[in-house]
């Protein structure tokens, strides 16, 4: 996905200053049957630029075949496009010295409403048939608090409007 260079100065200025590091752009077809969306880019994402490239990559790809799609099939994003870190300071035996790790984590409210126009401007380019969330982060990005992936886990939930971005942009309606 090509964003908008407007769209990305929008969403970069209202990320400044959270823990977040680069840039991972969703993809897939325009008019796709599905569209899979999950919590934010890991490290790996990062480095290499495709959504779900780690891990779980390996099991989305799994579940995938197991219903007859490739990801050419489906568009794969997040909730939020950069990535959200940690910074931790641990013992390393093998260098017998304090470190800094930077693990990933997952993505605070307010990052995932500064990446909010990424979502919403790909939704409305793609124009997915059916929208599956990977975890609860997507799952409150596009329904709203108060649903949780392990009550909501296997169930079609139809005719229910997708939460976009409001006019002030520091909500949803």
């Amino acid at each position: 996905m090509d964003y908008p260079e407007k769209l990305i100065a929008e969403v970069m200025r209202r990320s400044r200053g959270m823990k977040l590091e680069g840039l991972n752009s969703g993809s897939g077809p325009q008019h796709p049957l599905l569209m899979i969306v999950g919590e934010a880019p890991g490290r790996n994402e990062i480095v290499n630029n495709i959504p779900f490239s780690g891990s779980a990559g390996k099991e989305l790809d799994k579940s995938l075949r197991q219903v007859g799609l490739t990801r050419k099939d489906v568009y794969i994003t997040s909730a939020v496009r950069s990535r959200p870190f940690a910074i931790k300071k641990v013992f390393s035996k093998r260098e017998n010295k304090e470190v800094i790790k930077r693990p990933n984590r997952k993505p605070t409210k307010k990052e995932i409403l500064a990446h909010a126009p990424f979502l919403d401007y790909e939704i409305d380019y793609a124009q997915p048939k059916i929208i599956v969330t990977l975890g609860n982060t997507g799952l409150e990005r596009l329904l709203g608090p108060g649903h949780r992936i392990s009550a909501e886990h296997g169930k079609v939930i139809e005719n229910t409007p997708i939460l976009k971005l409001d006019e002030t942009k520091n909500g949803y309606i």
